[in-house]
């Protein structure tokens, strides 16, 4: 019974955000800087390849940006400010701080925009595209960013702390945080598979490779090969792959791993053999990782969502001329 009810108070949650995003996306299109600013996507998909050709990590470290942009407070930018003598910025949150990176690159992107088209695409709107651009440059699938985000005079740590999912999530908690956002939980499994790409730090998964009773049945092997980069002390910013089988191609790996065990994140790991019979998203792991269509459409549809999370428009936030500050 308490299960049914927490399910049903999920939906709940689910479709009044549904509603929410729909109304906002509606202010958005698809062809905001056509004549205000013809080449801004030419631009940043340029800067994006040329990056990626140099660094092809960054495409996960760009899309993971745009993840933690918009699970804070909406996709307003807030997640590049800086802190200032009256702000603490979100970057040194928790989720963020020593982990998040490619802010060099949305700066340098920004840089020629300005110089082209000053005051006219907003750093959300940056964010939104480089996410886009770095997934079909790792071969993910593409979609249709709706544009004319406008960027927050503010930022949130506190929000950062409490509403980005950790990886020490179990599926029941990973539900609810995907709920509160109005996603279901097959989008949330369709999102947490932009884990085939990209790396981790030893401190964030350092207890399911050690811990016995939190160990999702790992595979003795698979966490002997992970405690070689990963001591049980020190080694903290330690790296390995999200995606042990093909870190830097967006594939359907990440799903296959999971269906062995082999996940990195406790959290990732939830998404299969997780939860309960209520709560099981078992079938839709197994159905990704045999179906890379399937994922690539679903995963698509699911940014689109995740693009439209309360956008500032109108007269609402600023075209923020460096994307590190207000003006």
């Amino acid at each position: 019974m308490a299960k049914t009810k927490f399910m049903n108070y999920a939906i709940s949650i689910t479709l009044c955000l549904e509603m929410i995003l729909i109304a906002t996306s509606a202010q958005l299109s698809a062809n905001h800087y056509s004549t205000s600013c013809p080449k801004a996507l030419t631009t940043i998909k340029t800067t994006v390849l040329k990056t990626l050709l140099k660094d092809r990590r960054m495409g996960a470290s760009l899309l993971r940006l745009h993840f933690h942009d918009c699970f804070v407070n909406g996709c307003d930018a807030s997640v590049l400010l800086d802190d200032t003598s009256s702000m603490i910025g979100e970057k040194t949150a928790a989720p963020n701080n020593n982990s998040l990176r490619g802010f060099e690159v949305i700066d340098s992107i920004k840089s020629q925009l300005e110089t082209i088209c000053p005051g006219v695409v907003s750093c959300a709107d940056i964010l939104a595209v480089s996410a886009r651009d770095s997934v079909v440059a790792v071969g993910g699938p593409s979609w249709g960013v709706q544009l004319g985000r406008r960027d927050s005079t503010t930022a949130s740590i506190d929000s950062a702390n409490t509403d980005i999912p950790s990886p020490t999530l179990d599926l029941p908690e990973l539900i609810s945080a995907f709920s509160n956002k109005g996603f279901t939980p097959k989008e949330m499994v369709a999102l947490s598979g932009a884990h085939t790409i990209g790396q981790a730090r030893c401190v964030v998964f350092r207890e399911r490779i050690y811990n016995n009773e939190t160990n999702d049945n790992i595979p003795a092997s698979f966490a002997t090969s992970l405690k070689s980069n990963c001591p049980l002390t020190g080694g903290d910013d330690n790296l390995s792959p999200l995606d042990a089988t093909s870190s830097l191609s967006f594939d359907t790996a990440y799903f296959k791993n999971l269906v062995s065990n082999k996940g990195l994140l406790h959290s990732d790991q939830q998404l299969f053999g997780g939860g309960g019979a209520t709560t099981s998203t078992d079938s839709l792991v197994s159905g990704y990782a045999n179906n890379p269509p399937a994922f690539f459409s679903d995963f698509a549809s699911a940014m689109i969502k995740m693009g439209n999370l309360s956008p500032l428009t109108g007269t609402n936030g600023q075209i923020r001329s460096n994307c590190r500050k207000i003006n």
